[in-house]
């Protein structure tokens, strides 16, 4: 399976999509979106696992539950969270809008939000804004990819198409992420949209065990958002036959597509950290446990220390040894491996749990790249596990001194 970027959400067969400015962000930027299946869709997803949950995550919590669902409507500058009655009231409202414009049931439109927590919603501009989406539904392109975005830098937005069963799939990921990133419940904002027949039942597998080894290996700051979400919709209009078993070359197909695509998700929106510089990829295998390796390796890439020592290109093993040793897990310290490396290449540091001697000069070169590999063996078992993040900067601090401003 190619992925390519270039190509959007509307590419896929079924799928009608629009990004638009509506007025929400003080910049004039796009920032509503619009996602519409022509046929009935399923849908899976996963959300924050963080108490304070925003007004669109509680609604979307049930109507996920649904058998069918045609759309989702996206709106990015206030995260609608904090807000109370009226805040569950507006995510409502703006379901019902978009029902009423697009001729279908109310219960089939998902809602989400994302920005600012704690202000109301300015439903004249939400309302106006549905109707200028719908109306851009028609139009061949779509920017909901870059809709969505509030500090990100770089748009995320990957298309690819496979085969299932001998019949061409297409499928599309688009996500929005930069702060307020740390696992565990799905990811920032994410949406994977496929053409595939495939049940409810075996979409919402797909998506929990793909959330595991992807969303939720990602941390930028250690902060889990009220509104993380993270989707998985299917139309079916592919054609080819239906995925309704958990087992089987056509459900391992369909399973390693979304992997895929999400994976490249995670990592853009690692890479795309707030102020981040470098992206940090920890490699870590020969755990006795996935639990063992999961929590090593996400201890490592949300440590602000670990953060700190790859933006300064210092080549710190002894952060990488503390975080694994505070995860939670049971290792031998005695036979853990470090070793740094990128582009430029390849240094131990730290063998067979004793320091090595090694060239600090190469170590700072390899630090310096924009893609620094940690890379763990701890020698006790085969299991492996990998999780995403970047370092730490004064511009992470610079952006969320004056967030709301």
């Amino acid at each position: 399976m190619k992925i390519t970027e270039g190509k959007s959400v509307s590419c896929v067969r079924g799928i009608q999509a629009a990004g638009c400015a509506v007025g929400l962000k003080k910049s004039g930027k796009k920032d509503m979106g619009l996602i519409y299946s022509e046929v009935p869709a399923v849908c899976a997803a996963v959300f924050t696992t963080n108490v304070v949950k925003a007004a669109p995550v509680l609604l979307d919590m049930e109507r996920v539950k649904n058998p069918v669902t045609r759309a989702l409507v996206i709106n990015s500058g206030n995260a609608n969270a904090c807000t109370g009655e009226q805040g569950m009231a507006d995510a409502r409202a703006t379901a019902d809008h978009v029902a009423k414009r697009l001729g279908i049931a109310p219960e089939e439109v998902m809602v989400f939000s994302t920005g600012v927590i704690g202000q109301p919603m300015e439903m004249d501009k939400i309302l106006a804004g549905v109707d200028i989406c719908a109306d851009a539904l028609a139009s061949g392109g779509d920017d909901v990819h870059r809709a969505i975005m509030t500090t990100d830098t770089k748009e995320k937005c990957f298309f690819a198409e496979t085969e299932i069963s001998g019949i061409p799939v297409s499928i599309c990921g688009i996500a929005k992420g930069s702060g307020m990133i740390h696992p565990n419940m799905g990811t920032m904002l994410s949406y994977v949209i496929t053409d595939a027949a495939v049940t409810k039942e075996v979409l919402q597998k797909v998506q929990e065990e793909v959330t595991h080894t992807t969303f939720n290996m990602v941390s930028v700051d250690g902060d889990t958002s009220t509104n993380d979400t993270a989707v998985l919709m299917a139309n079916g209009c592919a054609g080819n036959p239906v995925i309704d078993s958990a087992e089987g070359e056509a459900y391992e197909a369909f399973l390693a597509a979304v992997h895929e695509i999400s994976e490249f998700l995670a990592k853009a929106i690692a890479a795309d950290g707030e102020g981040a510089s470098r992206m940090i990829e920890v490699d870590l295998k020969g755990a006795d446990t996935e639990e063992t390796a999961r929590l090593c390796a996400r201890s490592v890439v949300s440590s602000s220390l670990v953060k700190a020592a790859v933006h300064g290109a210092d080549a710190n093993w002894g952060r990488v040894l503390c975080a694994m040793g505070y995860s939670g897990a049971a290792f031998d310290q005695g036979t853990v491996d470090v070793a740094f490396s990128s582009d430029e290449g390849h240094i131990d540091v730290f063998l067979q749990g004793v320091p090595v001697n090694f060239d600090e000069d190469r170590a700072l070169k390899i630090l310096s790249r924009d893609v620094i590999h940690i890379e763990i063996d701890m020698h006790q078992g085969d299991v492996s596990a990998k999780a995403w993040g970047c370092d730490l900067t004064k511009e992470y601090v610079a952006i969320n001194g004056d967030y709301r401003s």
